[in-house]
């Protein structure tokens, strides 16, 4: 794995709940399917899967199953309130880190 799949690696769990935050309610295709076009190119749906669980063991979000045009029942994902406030943390944080960064890439110490 290259150092770009690795920080992105370190993000996935943010940026999994902020697709979940935008949509409202989406399935775990349609995420990886978003992440893929938006830089993920290495993440597996083998890698998502364990994450979707975690997040819900950890009360993050939550499933519901519903019907599918397309086959059997889907499991969508929802924030849960818990994972509302744990996005808002991974984005103050990320805004942090990046601004950190910025200043001294930019030479600004």
């Amino acid at each position: 794995m290259n150092k770009k799949s690795q920080l992105l690696k370190g993000s996935l769990e943010g940026c999994v709940l902020r697709i979940i935050d935008i949509e409202k309610e989406t399935y775990g295709y349609e995420i990886a399917r978003i992440l893929k076009e938006n830089g993920f190119e290495d993440i597996s749906e083998g890698t998502l899967y364990p994450l979707y669980t975690r997040l819900q063991k950890n009360g993050l979000i939550a499933a519901t199953m519903h019907k599918s045009d397309l086959g059997p029942l889907r499991k969508y994902y929802s924030l849960t309130d818990k994972g509302k406030k744990e996005l808002e943390d991974f984005i103050d944080t990320w805004n942090y880190l990046t601004k950190c960064i910025h200043s001294i890439i930019r030479g600004n110490i």
